[in-house]
């Protein structure tokens, strides 16, 4: 089992999840088909273990996180680490939490983040929502993140700064009185870096839950 997710992995990051068919897998894997039905009965559960295989890596490394005198610095680092994982894989987004009956390292993840919440006074139904929160920023702004840029910037015909100046250039080209809060914001979108979007967002969501939990 552990060859197969293995090269599931690979084939995933590779190409994504529309590239994987178990004629692909069982190509790299030197076999026929039919022996991988011997580990998953059909796609849908073989993404499910793959996304569960990686998100072991993932709670490998959150475990090792020193723990501090502050829960919500200690969930900034866990969110940051998910983060990190899965802007590397955008596949890994769309089937993180999916089926947490197949994906128990996905749960035991889940419940490492909950219980930073535990050390803050809040309710149940805050908690639920502030690890939902979190992981929608994480998980959210991985996946955009890790999109495949447009087609000039691939090929190298523009950077990804020039790409983004056109917009830029654009955008100041409105009527200010229409777009007041474009204008007001254009030069920091001009150039800006996405990763900072992210710990901005998710800053902001940790702040607030600060702030309910009465700190």
């Amino acid at each position: 089992m552990e060859s197969v997710l293995t090269e599931t992995v690979a084939l995933l990051d590779e190409s994504g999840a529309s590239a994987l068919t178990f004629r692909a897998l069982a190509q790299r894997l030197g076999g026929g088909v039919a022996s991988i039905y011997w580990y998953v009965a059909n796609k849908e559960e073989l993404l499910d273990r793959a996304t569960d295989h990686v998100i072991g890596g993932v709670l490998a490394d959150i475990e090792k996180l020193p723990s501090g005198d502050d829960p919500i610095d200690d969930l900034r680092a866990m969110a940051v680490t998910l983060f990190d994982a899965i802007v590397d894989r955008p596949w890994l987004g769309a089937y993180f939490m999916r089926n947490t009956d197949a994906q128990t390292n996905s749960m035991r993840l889940y419940e490492k983040l909950g219980r930073q919440t535990l050390r803050l006074d809040l309710t149940a139904r805050q908690r639920f929502h502030a690890v939902s929160a979190v992981v929608g920023v994480v998980v959210g702004s991985a996946v955009d993140m890790g999109q495949e840029p447009p087609q000039e910037v691939l090929k190298g015909a523009v950077s990804r700064d020039e790409y983004l100046g056109r917009f830029a250039r654009a955008w100041r080209e409105l009527d200010p009185d229409d777009y007041p809060f474009v204008h007001e914001i254009v030069d920091e979108f001009d150039g800006h870096e996405d990763v900072d979007q992210f710990r901005s967002a998710l800053d902001l969501t940790l702040a607030g839950l600060r702030l309910q939990a009465g700190g």
